[in-house]
């Protein structure tokens, strides 16, 4: 997979949310540069416009993003106040300007003066959240942001074609050096892990750089294999748990090589450790990392789902020799 890049990935940094807000409540007022407006003439488009474009290719685009908004919008309705801080993390880059012409729209069309309160109130809250977000965590955003480039730097390339897997397997050595480095100095933390996740979620949107989704889910999993690796728990006494210790083996080898592992490591396979055997410890595995970890934290999330990972492929693999041996 090829990736053609001109710069180093272009990574989110804080931007004022406040022209989006205000442009909400000029929707609302029913005022936009001081006259009345309706959604059509706001976009400048004459009705015969509206009506050819809503049979264009962009149209099913266009109706996916308004229903992604509207479930949004649905979820911070029927949120507490705790909830609805961690969905505007979770969803910082969602609150643009289409965000609000959105949320404005449902406004001007609510039913009842207390339904339209209702929305106006929301609109504030998620607006001084937002606010917050952006100006408390703006130092933060831009360090995690540098040590994101930092480790990824060694498989960027400015002046040549990118590709994924890297050319060189030094590349990969390099940048899980680098981050080993920075989680010993303590960089990796929430602010970083938001960073990341924030980058991974608008790659996937983009969906036309498959290379640079493929570094960031890269960077995730080396972070989980690093910080899963340093608690052991495969010794007992003087007893060695071995399904712990093939675990473990597992959790510090790169995703590439699970397969293999798992075939010369079953039972099923060439190995000693039974699934059954696997299945227990990876599940106590999961259960000891969410005790260790913050509930509902990006540390929380991308250890267990790392978690998941193997025990969904491990699970793959008996199925795939299961049925080899009938």
């Amino acid at each position: 997979m090829e990736l053609k890049m001109l710069t180093t990935p272009c990574f989110f940094h804080s931007t004022s949310y406040v022209y989006p807000y205000l442009l909400y409540r000029r929707w609302n007022s029913g005022k936009l540069g001081e006259r009345k407006f309706t959604s059509v003439n706001l976009l400048g488009l004459p009705q015969r416009r509206n009506l050819i474009c809503a049979v264009s290719k962009d149209a099913e685009k266009s109706f996916k993003k308004t229903v992604e908004v509207d479930r949004l919008i649905d979820m911070l309705k029927d949120a507490d106040d705790k909830e609805l801080q961690q969905l505007v993390v979770e969803n910082v880059l969602a609150f643009n300007e289409g965000f609000w012409i959105r949320l404005a729209a449902r406004t001007e069309t609510c039913k009842s003066e207390d339904d339209k309160k209702d929305y106006e109130e929301l609109a504030a809250l998620v607006m001084s959240v937002v606010d917050r977000l952006v100006h408390k965590t703006k130092e933060k955003i831009e360090s995690a942001t540098d040590v994101l480039k930092a480790i990824l730097k060694p498989v960027v390339d400015e002046d040549k074609e990118t590709t994924w897997p890297p050319r060189d397997p030094e590349a990969l050595v390099l940048m899980q050096k680098e981050l080993n480095q920075r989680e010993a100095e303590g960089h990796l933390d929430e602010g970083f892990l938001s960073e990341v996740n924030a980058q991974l979620r608008q790659a996937k949107e983009d969906g036309d750089k498959p290379g640079l989704e493929a570094m960031l889910q890269k960077v995730l999993q080396l972070y989980a294999s690093r910080v899963l690796s340093k608690r052991s728990y495969a010794k007992k006494g003087n007893e060695i748990l071995k399904a712990e210790q093939f675990l473990e083996t597992l959790i510090q080898a790169p995703e590439a090589e699970w397969n293999k592992l798992l075939i010369d490591g079953l039972t099923i396979g060439k190995g000693e450790i039974s699934p059954e055997e696997l299945s227990a410890v990876l599940k106590k595995r999961i259960e000891r990392t969410l005790i260790r970890t913050e509930g509902g934290s990006y540390q929380q999330r991308i250890l267990t789902e790392y978690l998941k990972g193997i025990q969904a492929r491990s699970e793959e693999i008996v199925r795939v020799l299961e049925g080899g041996t009938r």
